[in-house]
């Protein structure tokens, strides 16, 4: 069985060495959310995982390569250049930071991972994905989504001077922000789950990793097969929150950000 039309399987094996993996998604940084940043800070520096694998939305918005000059992008990189030089630090695009490349991950030490990837660890086979391009149910948003995915789209955006990249970039997202206003959390759309079993036996796996839908829990999709969200992350509202999925030989647990702890362990 192939995947679904909006993605295809690449496969990474885990080195032997690495005995804890964690996973994340949807923190969204920004300069204006300065507890989530060090939130995340805390979390690649003081963690005890062999690798931090980040599954989309790292950022709020990412406009082009030639913005990880600003100020606040650039505590960014050097965060992640700390935290690349202790542990493995892969990066998967999201639906906010598609247009990260290669020199932003060369910037700051961080390995590519596709959607969807087979991490093969520990003898079993799990999917990573981000998870926007399994929610088919919003039609609009697929239409929108292969558009800017488009080498063509890309390529004229990309050429456009940074600060008219940034000023349509706060107009998109502002027009997603009035778009889900208009809607309850619990109407917004979600992984479809006949796609999510499709990718699964794809990849010969009974295990989905993903993030987008700020829904996190565990969803059984068969007898056999099961999705597991990741937290998105906010420690600037009232209620902060934020957690990671940690995937050792036992199998996963999910745990909150350590900012939430205090401890790694």
């Amino acid at each position: 069985m192939t995947a679904p039309a909006a993605l295809r399987l690449h496969h990474r094996r885990a080195p032997s060495h690495w005995r804890t993996i964690e996973l994340l998604s949807d923190v969204h940084l920004c300069e204006q959310g300065p507890r989530t940043f060090e939130a995340w800070r805390m979390q690649l520096l003081s963690s005890d995982a062999d690798a931090i694998l980040m599954l989309g939305d790292l950022f709020e918005v990412w406009v082009g390569d030639d913005a990880r000059a600003g100020p606040f992008e650039q505590r960014c990189i050097d965060v992640m250049r700390e935290a690349s030089a202790q542990r493995t630090l892969a990066f998967m695009a999201g639906n906010r930071d598609f247009l990260l490349g290669e020199a932003m991950r060369a910037a700051s030490g961080l390995e590519a991972l596709s959607d969807a990837t087979v991490l093969n660890a520990f003898e079993r086979p799990v999917v990573l994905s981000h998870g926007d391009a399994l929610c088919l149910e919003d039609v609009d948003y697929q239409r929108f989504r292969a558009t800017v995915r488009s080498t063509a789209w890309q390529t004229d955006f990309l050429s456009r001077p940074l600060p008219e990249r940034q000023r349509l970039a706060r107009a998109m997202r502002d027009a997603s922000t009035a778009h889900q206003t208009k809607h309850s959390p619990a109407l917004w759309a979600d992984v479809d789950p006949a796609a999510a079993l499709q990718l699964l036996d794809a990849a010969g796996s009974d295990t989905l990793l993903h993030g987008h839908t700020h829904r996190p829990g565990t969803t059984q999709l068969s007898a056999t097969a099961v999705r597991l969200v990741l937290s998105d992350w906010d420690f600037d509202g009232d209620v902060p929150r934020g957690d990671v999925l940690r995937l050792t030989a036992q199998g996963l647990e999910r745990r909150p950000a350590i900012a939430l702890t205090g401890s790694a362990t």
